[in-house]
């Protein structure tokens, strides 16, 4: 049969779709929950309600009047307007599904010697250089801070490890071994 026939597995990501309506974000692990902090979820469920009561409100009467103007075909304010009600429609169904999955964990209530979501765990390289990260929702994810989501690939390493373990990491530069240092569970 020919390759033309056949469906390929493209990852979930359904190329067909137009680019403006392709999901955003990383996809969670089929079948989890939205593990995330009670910060990180404040921080979503403020964006989702500042879209539904002010920017959507704001922008569909701004296209009602681009509309009421005449020609649309030539209205920027109208064209632009419709592209961006799209954007945040599906920013709000994008932010709506991660609510309706979310399972808050607070990491201040947290206790014990294994790395757990939630946990700050102090690492050391094979140079020797310590790194501390912070096991965190991949909705929170901010790796030039240090915190890093669970499902990432040294958040997955980590997991379930104790101080004095080793872990290897598959890296962009390579296979790394990380000596765990610490193990604490802190308040955000």
């Amino acid at each position: 049969m020919s390759k033309a026939f056949t469906k390929e597995d493209d990852g979930g990501v359904d190329s067909s779709a137009p680019e403006e309506e392709r999901e955003e974000g990383e996809p969670l692990p089929v079948g989890t929950r939205n593990y995330m902090t009670p910060k990180g979820a404040r921080a979503l469920q403020q964006e989702l309600q500042q879209l539904l009561n002010v920017e959507r409100p704001k922008l569909v009467e701004t296209i009602s009047w681009a509309a009421s103007n005449g020609d649309r075909s030539e209205n920027g304010d109208y064209i632009y307007g419709k592209r961006r009600l799209r954007e945040i429609d599906r920013r709000i169904r994008f932010l709506s599904r991660r609510l309706d999955a979310l399972e808050i964990v607070d990491p201040a209530i947290l206790s014990g010697d294994r790395v757990r979501f939630g946990a700050t765990v102090t690492v050391a390289d094979e140079e020797g250089k310590e790194r501390v990260y912070r096991i965190v929702g991949i909705d929170e994810t901010d790796p030039r801070a240090g915190r890093i989501s669970w499902i990432s690939p040294i958040g997955r390493a980590l997991l379930q490890k104790r101080a004095g373990d080793a872990v290897n990491v598959l890296t962009p530069k390579g296979e790394v071994e990380l000596e765990i240092l610490r193990v604490e569970y802190l308040p955000l």
